[in-house]
């Protein structure tokens, strides 16, 4: 095995082409809590990305049996990588990242130590599991309470119920992505979970912020509807390109939680670039 297929075998494992939307939490909670200690955002950036990719790998482990029966094109049934170096290379990240968030604080860290927690419980239950959607939109309302913690004003209202709200829309956006593995319709009411950061914003902004997240709340919903039209409409529903569309969709969620908050051009450029960085990763490196 050369060297270019097997860095491409890592970063499918660890579905890279998603990490901008971890940073884009990051930066989002992050400046929810106050924003400053700029030392710390490198150890909050890695050391979430570790535990991002971390997970991912052990989601392949603990899906082998599963997908060597139907997903047969995934690096370990395919004989890209063995389950065991798999395994290792999961653990070893998840430890690693726990041990760079220590250095942002003891909250961090401890926060960090449910995050894992919380991962390794989604990994070991998401095929057997109904609910275990729920656990994927912990995993990001985790990530706002350890971006928060970073923050001068360290972790408040603020970034807990923009985490509270993202989780609402990936929960709602795992539920969709469950139809990849278990045919069926996509079930409606997941969909209104989707429009959670929206309702959340409008009673979070008042007064002469109403009008920023107004503004942004229409680009979320537009988004939205070009995802999930299809949902409605008749024909074949390809769920896996909804599911990709609305990861990328996170970045405008975290844009909307922060922007009210930030100048104009600053909360528009970086979360759009990050929006546009997403699109383009997972052109190279399937999001799911």
């Amino acid at each position: 095995m050369n060297s270019a297929p097997q860095l491409r075998t890592l970063l499918v494992l660890g579905r890279v082409s998603n990490l901008p939307t971890v940073w884009s939490n990051c930066l989002a909670g992050w400046w929810l809590g106050g924003g400053g200690n700029f030392w710390k955002l490198p150890f909050l950036f890695l050391g979430i990305s570790l535990l991002y990719t971390g997970g991912m790998f052990l989601n392949d482990a603990f899906d082998e049996e599963f997908d060597r029966q139907r997903r047969t094109e995934r690096p370990i049934p395919s004989g890209k990588i063995s389950a065991q170096l798999v395994w290792r290379i999961g653990f070893g990240q998840l430890a690693a990242g726990i041990l760079l968030l220590l250095v942002c604080g003891k909250i961090a860290a401890s926060a960090a130590v449910f995050l894992a927690a919380t991962i390794f419980i989604y990994d070991l239950m998401h095929k057997f599991l109904t609910a275990s959607p729920w656990l994927m939109g912990a995993c990001r309302f985790w990530v706002y309470v350890i971006a928060g913690t970073t923050g001068v004003d360290g972790v408040h209202g603020f970034p807990i119920f923009g985490g509270a709200a993202l989780a609402l829309y990936v929960v709602g956006l795992s539920y969709v992505a469950r139809r990849e593995s278990f045919r069926g319709p996509v079930p409606f009411w997941p969909l209104l979970l989707l429009v959670a950061p929206v309702v959340m914003a409008m009673a979070m902004n008042t007064g002469e912020f109403r009008r920023d997240a107004i503004l942004i709340s229409v680009v979320v919903l537009l988004w939205l509807a070009r995802c999930v039209r299809t949902v409605f409409l008749s024909g074949e529903m390809n769920a896996g390109w909804i599911v990709t569309n609305l990861l990328a969709g996170i970045c405008l969620v975290d844009w909307l939680a922060v922007a009210p908050q930030l100048p104009h051009l600053t909360s528009a450029v970086v979360f759009l670039t990050l929006f546009g960085l997403t699109k383009w990763f997972q052109k190279f490196v399937p999001a799911t």
